[in-house]
């Protein structure tokens, strides 16, 4: 009886941890998040189920079971119990399994199985096991864009929207939309990292990959190079911003009557003010692309959530 109230105990602190792992991560800003989220917090619980059992028990047998002060002689030499051997055997394969098929489930949705080639969610609008929980925001789109083009480089992002002749070192899409991309990198490998979207994708040099996901959060938030693409990889931040279709289209429409003019790019500048100062670094470093020459540019200083 004792045993059954301590495991209802851990399962019930078990889901409360799971909970409260949606608040360790950032806003829900795409569907895809929701996805991850879900299953960052079923991780979570099962982590902290084991977790428990595995502390409670070593803590049970420091306690009640040591020996006597003294003695120094070996335990009974128990053996042959069929039933825990079964036990230790079945539970963590079935545990393995059922994790297994969660995960699979949850990045089959997100159709990110395939590296090169990601596509939409096979299953618009459903989270993996329960067919009539809705992911919000992850509605059939209402019209359809071109794909924007994301251009990578050491160290700098741009992005262009080939159907309005724009460009732009700052991402806009329009909330609840399918937002598609062809990634290409100029150089070296980048990292194409939204956190509060949950979304990575590798941009190799030499291919153009297709892209997407769909942003459910109007707000501001910041697209980082995930790889080490070199000395100022960090730097090779920008901001993205999710808004109503509406206020989408007046961006596009007021950033193509603006004339190309070069970006703020933080490499660039940190690479000069290093080339004139007077300490050497004593290696060799590459030299940043220069800015890109866009329509519109955000300062590095624009807050983001």
């Amino acid at each position: 009886m004792g045993l059954t109230a301590l495991a209802a105990a851990n399962l019930a602190i078990s889901y409360w941890m799971g909970q409260q792992a949606y608040s360790w991560m950032p806003p829900q800003a795409s569907a895809e998040s929701v996805l991850v989220d879900k299953l960052f917090s079923f991780m979570t619980a099962i982590g902290t189920f084991i977790f428990i059992g595995v502390i409670g028990t070593l803590l049970y047998s420091v306690v009640f079971q040591r020996a006597a002060k003294y003695d120094s002689t070996d335990g009974p030499p128990i053996e042959g119990n069929l039933w825990l051997e079964v036990v230790w055997t079945a539970v963590p394969i079935m545990l393995i399994i059922w994790i297994g098929t969660v995960s699979y489930s949850t990045y089959d949705q997100m159709s990110l199985l395939s590296p090169f080639a990601p596509q939409e969610m096979k299953t618009p609008g459903t989270v993996p096991g329960d067919k009539k929980e809705s992911v919000p925001g992850d509605p059939e789109p209402t019209q359809t864009f071109a794909p924007i083009e994301v251009h990578s480089r050491q160290w700098a992002w741009e992005f262009r929207y080939p159907e309005d002749g724009v460009s732009s070192t700052e991402l806009h899409l329009p909330v609840n939309q399918r937002a598609r991309f062809k990634l290409t990198s100029e150089d070296v490998l980048h990292g194409f990292f939204v956190p509060a979207f949950r979304v990575k994708q590798d941009i190799v040099p030499g291919r153009e990959i297709d892209f997407s996901f769909t942003p459910i959060r109007e707000g501001r938030y910041r697209l980082r190079d995930s790889e080490y693409s070199g000395t100022y990889f960090a730097a090779n931040q920008t901001n993205v911003v999710v808004e109503s279709e509406e206020e989408y289209r007046q961006w596009l429409l007021a950033a193509a009557q603006n004339p190309p003019t070069a970006a703020e790019n933080v490499a660039f500048e940190s690479f000069s003010r290093a080339v004139e100062g007077s300490i050497s670094l004593g290696w060799a470093t590459v030299r940043p692309a220069p800015a890109p020459i866009v329509n519109y540019t955000s300062s590095e200083k624009d807050s983001y959530e």
